[in-house]
């Protein structure tokens, strides 16, 4: 998210929300990105299952701009979500999925849809 997204949180927090902005400024930034053990990309992979899991979708909505830029590809973008989908829920998947498609179009990578329509995609019963 770099340096301009948190001149802006400091700028939104303004005087009363300084302080806690201090301290997510230092944990986050600091604490957490600032470790080399994992990249940025892993980081980011990290985070998207994290706040995708807590339901978080402002945030969530930022940290896939942030994947995006730090490297993280469609594939390894579509595999996160399907791994937080499975441990997290299925409901929690298709907001990661929809904020994450809104997000690639944003920044130019289309969403192609499948042919197959959902009612002849799988055969049997199904919900």
């Amino acid at each position: 998210m770099g340096e301009e997204y948190v001149a802006r949180a400091y700028d939104r927090a303004g005087e009363f929300g300084r302080d806690f902005q201090d301290l997510v400024s230092e944990y986050c930034w600091g604490s957490s990105w600032g470790r080399t053990a994992l990249s940025r990309r892993d980081k980011s992979l990290l985070n998207l299952a994290i706040i995708g899991t807590l339901g978080r979708s402002d945030e969530f909505r930022l940290h896939v701009a942030g994947a995006l830029r730090n490297g993280v590809t469609d594939e390894e973008l579509q595999d996160t979500l399907i791994h937080l989908a499975v441990y997290a829920g299925i409901p929690a998947g298709v907001e990661a999925f929809r904020i994450a498609g809104e997000v690639r179009a944003q920044h130019g990578q289309e969403t192609h849809p499948t042919s197959a329509s959902p009612s002849t995609q799988f055969e049997g019963e199904h919900a």
